[in-house]
């Protein structure tokens, strides 16, 4: 099914720099609007679009950019001490004034999103009716045991390829990227050649990988970035909004690194998608949109 068109689209004022959204569905319906946190850090709102079908439940569903990428201000020139996980919760909490929905909403985060989403939980803001965390680890310490494990599953050719350019700092060469893809197609998106807005959101990241690089590093599984010692597992028994957990049995979020959110979150329940990896919400669209759209009504 097409992805529904906005209702409207806009910039929202973010400090010196703009935050570009977009909203499927009136933000006054009955339901409380949800928002999509998307990944990367840095990988621009595209591939989670199909979640906008969610509006057709008489719910609103707000998509943004964040800061650095797609539509909302680039800032190439900014280092590290300035892509902080407190930027991108500043800038969620002034979209949520800006739009008129702090007192009541729901939050989906998809990768980096569901970690920034868990940032925004543990501070147990009174207006978060529901928290979806989707495909995210709880420690990248974790993240980077298990893409470890997944990596030594490859074909040995490739995972020779992949740390050879690593020791090398030569992760841009063709050589390393076909080998990224071979991961990618069994553990990030299982649909291959990949939908056009997952292609998209890649094109975007491409364009400027400030931020991806800056927080994460050249790959899902290479993390060399400032995120690479994140944790949030110590303070998740903060979290008092209902949470759904989503992940794929194939996921590069493997159930290691989704378990923390499991075991620490008192209002918790954990969906387990068997033919998914990384995107359920593109690999299993339709069960995807029935399981979240029922786990949001149960919460409004």
């Amino acid at each position: 099914m097409a992805i529904p068109e906005p209702t409207t689209q806009g910039l929202a004022p973010f400090k010196d720099w703009h935050t570009w959204y977009r909203v499927t569905g009136d933000l006054d319906a009955g339901k409380a609007p949800l928002v999509v946190l998307h990944g990367g850090p840095g990988a621009a709102h595209d591939y989670t679009l199909r979640m906008a079908r969610l509006a057709g439940q008489d719910r609103a569903v707000v998509h943004y950019d964040q800061l650095g990428v797609g539509l909302s201000t680039h800032l190439p020139e900014r280092g590290a001490d300035f892509w902080t996980v407190g930027l991108f919760l500043d800038e969620l909490d002034n979209l949520l004034a800006h739009l008129g929905i702090a007192g009541r909403y729901h939050l989906i985060g998809q990768s980096w999103g569901g970690m920034l989403a868990a940032e925004h939980a543990v501070l147990r803001p009174e207006g978060l009716k529901g928290l979806v965390i989707a495909d995210s680890p709880a420690s990248m310490k974790l993240w980077r045991e298990e893409c470890d494990r997944l990596r030594a599953a490859l074909p040995a050719e490739v995972e020779r390829t992949l740390r050879e350019h690593e020791a090398a700092g030569t992760t841009d060469s063709p050589e390393y990227r076909a080998a990224e893809k071979v991961f990618n197609a069994r553990h990030v998106c299982r649909i291959v050649p990949n939908p056009p807005e997952v292609l998209a959101s890649d094109a975007k990241t491409a364009e400027d990988p400030t931020v991806y690089h800056t927080m994460n590093g050249p790959t899902e599984f290479h993390v060399v970035g400032t995120l690479r010692d994140w944790s949030v597992t110590d303070r998740l028994h903060q979290v008092t909004a209902p949470t759904l957990l989503v992940s794929g049995r194939h996921d590069e979020a493997t159930p290691r690194t989704v378990q923390p959110f499991a075991d620490h979150i008192p209002d918790v329940r954990w969906q387990i998608f068997e033919h998914s990896s990384h995107m359920p919400h593109i690999e299993e669209e339709e069960l995807f949109l029935q399981v979240v759209g029922s786990f949001l009504d149960s919460t409004d």
